[in-house]
């Protein structure tokens, strides 16, 4: 059997399993794409046509490296902001309090005292103030649960900052920004928030995505609908669909556009990234409580979601819809996994399971074969 009917075979059996209704799976190799393998419908309630290579994904947390760590990143090497910077002289709501303090660097690190997650969408449908101003109080009202820099938590919250701090610093919406900066010039399309919302630029128009492509998520008890084209995450849909923490959405080789111009820059090859910040950003920072966080990325800690063969300096992020992305910078090896295991509801974890034997299947066939 070839190595692509082995990657075929196990994303087949995870469908039949459960674990997904449908996914794609890209690997590259020393820049090489080694494969993009489909399997699966779009959804199994009802049942949706055959994902496709161009299936448009749900991203979740991938938002966080691929749009917040980058774009900040941009930021540093053009000046703009330090990882150092307290967040207050950016965002100057923030003053005086305690979240204020809190650096870009303890924000990219999970270790700025704020809990990881508060249903603000619920707080968020009065209308009575704009969205961003709103948000950016309830963050600073919000006691810390531990001391700043102390320990490490997972934090949507820190995130949702962080992509304010990105609006600020170049004064254009995260979306637009993106696409501007990232997007555009690293050829990663089709990628976009809110895919189903086209709109016209001074000098670009961007047609809508056809829904058809696109993998639903959860029906949802919130909206009381099922999601398609609309961002998964509650707070990310009050704020438009844009957001630092969640709301992109792609395809598995749009994903390898951007996670190409980090393995580029973390070798000193040609990228829009400076590689002396890229290793910066991908290296797990040493604190007491060995977190296996960098700066926007997280690093492979036993068991890893990237199985038992990719190397300590390995880095990547999981979404919760059930993508992620994982890079190997020793042996140039780039995996990216896309499904929808949300659907029809996020109860279905099995893939907690798969993600590691899948990594370490790519591994065996690609790397060690």
């Amino acid at each position: 059997m070839t190595t692509y009917h082995v990657i075929q075979a196990a994303m087949q059996s995870a469908v039949d399993g459960g674990v997904f209704p449908g996914a794609q799976l890209a690997v590259r190799l020393h820049g090489e794409l080694q494969c993009v393998v489909v399997a699966g419908r779009l959804s199994s309630v009802p049942s949706g046509l055959p994902v496709l290579p161009t299936t448009v994904y749900d991203l979740a947390s991938l938002t966080k490296p691929l749009v917040t760590a980058t774009s900040l990143l941009l930021l540093v090497q053009r000046a703009k902001v330090a990882l150092g910077t307290p967040v207050q002289e950016v965002l100057v709501e923030l003053e005086g309090t305690s979240i204020g303090q809190a650096t870009v660097r303890e924000l990219l690190t999970h270790r700025s005292g704020l809990p990881g997650w508060r249903p603000f969408y619920e707080r968020l449908a009065d209308g009575k103030q704009p969205v961003t101003h709103h948000v950016l109080k309830l963050i600073r009202d919000e006691p810390l649960i531990y001391r700043r820099g102390e320990r490490s938590v997972y934090s949507d919250l820190g995130f949702m900052l962080l992509g304010f701090l990105v609006e600020r610093l170049s004064g254009m919406a995260l979306d637009h920004w993106c696409e501007d900066a990232i997007v555009r010039p690293l050829g990663a399309d089709p990628m976009m928030f809110c895919p189903t919302a086209g709109r016209a630029k001074l000098d670009v128009v961007r047609t809508m995505i056809d829904v058809s492509r696109i993998a639903p998520s959860e029906q949802d008890e919130w909206r009381n609908r099922l999601l398609c084209g609309e961002v998964h995450d509650e707070n990310a849909a009050a704020l438009g669909g844009v957001a630092g923490h969640a709301g992109l959405f792609g395809t598995a080789e749009s994903v390898l556009a951007i996670s190409g111009a980090w393995l580029r820059g973390y070798h000193g090859r040609e990228s829009i990234l400076d590689g002396d910040l890229v290793r910066q950003f991908t290296t797990r920072q040493e604190y007491a409580d060995r977190s296996s966080w960098a700066l926007g990325w997280d690093t492979p800690s036993a068991p890893s979601s990237s199985g038992s063969s990719f190397s300590e300096r390995s880095f990547g992020h999981l979404g919760y819809t059930g993508t992620s992305l994982w890079i190997d910078p020793l042996c140039e090896l780039e995996v990216v996994l896309l499904s929808n295991r949300v659907h029809p509801s996020r109860k279905n974890e099995k893939i907690k399971v798969f993600r590691p034997y899948i990594h370490d299947l790519v591994y065996r066939e690609f790397v060690s074969a």
